[in-house]
């Protein structure tokens, strides 16, 4: 193993030798935010790859991040650093499941928020995120919708819609553990902080926010506002980009319960390693690809 004071340099020698770029969502640990080329959501990350002419890309994020990434460019090498990176989640939606909720709801279409994997996505009309989840809805001609696989988000697209959502039953771990009660206290101890959150938070909590959004919408919100601190309701790892972008405010995290402990395994070593030794490629059968691809399509066509 390269000693840590040359492992920033050996992996930039390692990205100029197999032309690659290297990819961090919002959620990951500082060091690997600092490291990467794009720092950001999980499908603009992808999207931002596939406009490069990398031929190689370093994902540092969870499973079906790197399986959107390879949607979009089905060209290109894509890595996951720690093939164990999961997202409990996603794996709450399955095909059979999916196709028996199908038959039961013919008349349903199906969205899947991109928090999902490639062969779900596969399986479905039209792909959301976080941020475009109602305008996708709101744009189907159906009036039906099977809505997977977080139950939050659902519900929260539920009640900006007079769609009627069939909400799967799945949720993000991490932002469910946030209690109504931390939010009081939060408030309480910081009563002139606005208070950002994800919507995969519960229902009961979002009732309590300031604003609702993406980590997108948060970055963006708190570099907009003139308010001073902010109450932040989502992954700790956004903290190190908000301040740092930021320098001039303050940011608390809303509860110590969230930290998504699969965001957290990819270290500066494994990034190495993986440019090193091509580890762990993702591969996807070409139909499972181009089906995913056309419901990812969709949803760029409208958003």
């Amino acid at each position: 193993m390269v000693i840590k004071g040359n492992l920033l340099s050996e992996i930039e020698r390692l990205k100029k030798e197999r032309n690659a770029i290297i990819l961090a969502h919002n959620y990951q640990i500082d060091q690997v935010q600092d490291l990467a080329d794009f720092v950001g959501d999980s499908f603009k990350l992808s999207q931002q790859a596939a406009a490069t002419d990398a031929e190689l890309i370093v994902f540092c994020g969870v499973i079906f991040m790197a399986e959107s990434a390879k949607i979009l460019s089905p060209d290109k090498t894509v890595l996951l650093p720690e093939k164990m990176a999961d997202c409990p989640m996603a794996n709450m939606v399955d095909v059979p499941s999916l196709k028996e909720m199908k038959k039961r709801y013919p008349e349903a279409a199906v969205v899947a928020y991109v928090n999902s994997p490639a062969a779900v996505k596969a399986e479905s009309d039209i792909c959301c995120t976080s941020s475009n989840a109602r305008q996708v809805v709101e744009s189907l001609p159906q009036e039906q919708i099977i809505f997977l696989p977080d139950q939050n988000l659902g519900q929260y697209v539920a009640s900006q819609t007079t769609k009627e959502l069939i909400i799967w039953e799945g949720y993000c771990s991490t932002h469910a553990r946030v209690r109504p009660e931390e939010v009081k206290k939060a408030k309480a101890a910081h009563p002139q902080a606005p208070l950002l959150i994800h919507p995969e938070c519960t229902p009961e909590v979002l009732a309590l926010a300031d604003y609702i959004g993406s980590t997108a919408g948060i970055l963006d919100y708190a570099r907009e506002s003139k308010a001073s601190t902010f109450l932040i309701g989502t992954e700790m790892g956004i903290i190190h980009r908000l301040q740092k972008e930021n320098p001039d405010k303050r940011f608390y995290l809303l509860s110590p319960g969230l930290i998504c402990p699969n965001m957290k395994k990819t270290t500066l070593e494994k990034v190495y390693l993986s440019l090193k030794e091509l580890i762990t490629e993702i591969e996807l059968p070409a139909e499972i690809r181009e089906k995913a691809y056309r419901a990812m399509s969709r949803m760029l066509q409208i958003s």
